[in-house]
């Protein structure tokens, strides 16, 4: 991705969406957004991971790096293929507050509207049937692993996998015949299928949509593998994982900006002398090339150096640094010609060695940085400020893993002084604004504006707080823009900035 053309894009995970169904979707509310998009003046819409979501309902610690997850399938479009009647869907509660997700309840009850649509869909003679085993012959590669990980952890009562029988647990290929001889698994399984058919038909024509509309799609690809993940327990040899499946060291990061004592993620660290772990990171590079027009790749310094962590530590205090595959395998990946010049942007944020900052060169990939991160009480320059960007960067004003522009500005010991004075609110112009107007101004290829900054909203709106399990309102991974909540101002105010600073 060098010699990036300048351009903007707006940063909102689809679950973030509005919607009469408790939870953004791929459907009529995400192609209103599109429109915004286009007539804003923005390029790229950056979403979060669309994985199947696992524990604190993080997208990041998901049940399959390949699959969707069913809780973004457009119920609408269900009912227009017959599938569920209006009056289910409308009867259905999906919580009563549209500002956050409620993932308890949508999920308890969304999950049951789309078994009612799949009964249906079984049940009748259907005109989608050939495209379904289309779909379940191409995609076989990860959807048989991952329909029969979902269908024997639903009838374990969803506990994780290493906690199942332990021929089940080593994929004891008697043990999983006679699981798939159960009355009625045979058709979980089918379920779990028809959940990624209909998200894929869904995303794709929600990608052409965008695309049509001259809107990108930036997605996003999390290093790690979740700990209980059909990816895990398919390929155990791929992890350095002990003989009950179970880490021996794990991901994190030691204290930092965000924690005292680290991030501890808890996932299992990848054995990079396995004959075949450049293959599968080839097949997932594959799958998200086949996804998004645009890659983003998570935590991207821990393909140089990682930071492991002894399995059972309570902190990410303790822990040690190893080196990671570097060059070998963007070597591999860009001999594949689908691959090879395949946008891709680094996150390379954190405490860098200079060995991760020579690997980001050699890839020639754009790296990121965050407006929030430059300003200090001290009143230091650092590279995060804008006067030192780039042409082959990728800024934000902040990611769903910071607080929001204005909850940053008005916390109890920020730099609001180092801000103003470099920011330079114009005359009544609001400080997030002020910000947003400093980014499109740079030198910088790519802005990318979190929605929550758009709006001018405070912490309330803060997507993430790295390191904390926090549900319910306010809580990680719920918040969700309203019905008319982007304003034509707003939208009149990033046409005007795209224009003005010819992005």
């Amino acid at each position: 991705m060098n010699n990036i053309n300048r351009s903007c894009g707006v940063l909102l995970h689809i679950t973030s969406l509005p919607s009469p169904y408790g939870i953004g979707t791929l459907g009529k509310d995400a192609e209103e957004f599109i429109d915004a998009l286009r007539d804003s003046g923005q390029k790229y819409w950056q979403v979060l991971p669309i994985n199947p979501v696992g524990y604190g309902n993080s997208p990041y610690q998901s049940y399959s790096a390949f699959a969707g997850e069913p809780l973004l399938i457009d119920l609408d479009d269900l009912v227009g293929n017959g599938l569920l009647t209006r009056k289910s869907c409308e009867e259905a509660d999906f919580g009563a507050d549209p500002s956050f997700v409620d993932f308890e309840k949508v999920a308890a009850v969304k999950m049951q509207l789309l078994r009612e649509a799949f009964k249906t869909f079984t049940e009748g003679t259907n005109a989608v049937d050939v495209a379904f085993l289309a779909f379940n012959s191409e995609e076989a590669g990860w959807l048989d692993d991952y329909a029969l990980f979902m269908a024997i952890k639903t009838s374990n009562k969803n506990v994780a996998f290493t906690n199942w029988s332990r021929p089940l647990l080593l994929r004891d290929k008697k043990a999983i015949e006679d699981f798939l001889e159960q009355d009625g698994i045979g058709k979980e399984v089918e379920f779990w299928k028809f959940t990624q058919f209909f998200f894929h038909r869904q995303w794709n024509k929600l990608r052409r949509y965008a695309n049509k509309s001259g809107v990108k799609i930036i997605g996003d690809i999390p290093i790690y593998a979740s700990p209980d993940s059909a990816d895990v327990w398919t390929n155990p040899g791929l992890f350095l994982l002990d003989a009950d499946c179970k880490p021996t060291k794990v991901a994190g990061v030691p204290p930092d900006y965000f924690s005292e004592t680290g991030q501890l993620w808890g996932n299992p660290l990848y054995n990079w002398d396995a004959p075949l772990v450049f293959d599968w990171w080839i097949k997932r590079f594959k799958k998200a090339s086949e996804l998004y027009d645009t890659i983003r790749i998570d935590h991207f310094r821990a393909f140089d150096t990682y930071y492991a962590i002894p399995y059972g530590e309570k902190t990410a205090v303790k822990g040690e640094w190893l080196n990671g595959p570097g060059m070998d395998l963007f070597n591999a990946v860009k001999k594949e010609k689908t691959l090879a010049n395949f946008p891709i942007i680094a996150e390379d944020l954190g405490e860098l060695f200079d060995s991760v900052k020579i690997l980001l060169k050699q890839t020639g990939f754009p790296g990121m940085k965050i407006l929030q991160f430059g300003f200090n009480n001290q009143n230091q320059d650092n590279e995060h400020l804008p006067h030192n960007y780039k042409s082959n960067m990728v800024v934000y004003t902040g990611t769903h893993d910071n607080s929001t522009v204005n909850g940053f500005l008005k916390a109890k010991n920020a730099p609001k002084s180092m801000a103003k004075n470099y920011i330079k609110p114009g005359f009544l112009e609001p400080a997030h604004w002020a910000c947003i107007r400093s980014l499109y101004a740079s030198t910088a290829g790519i802005v990318l504006i979190p929605m929550q900054d758009v709006l001018g909203l405070d912490d309330s709106a803060r997507m993430n707080t790295p390191g904390t399990i926090k549900s319910g309102a306010g809580g990680n991974w719920v918040w969700r823009m309203k019905k008319g909540e982007f304003k034509p101002a707003a939208l009149k105010k990033l046409k005007s900035l795209s224009e003005v600073y010819f992005r």
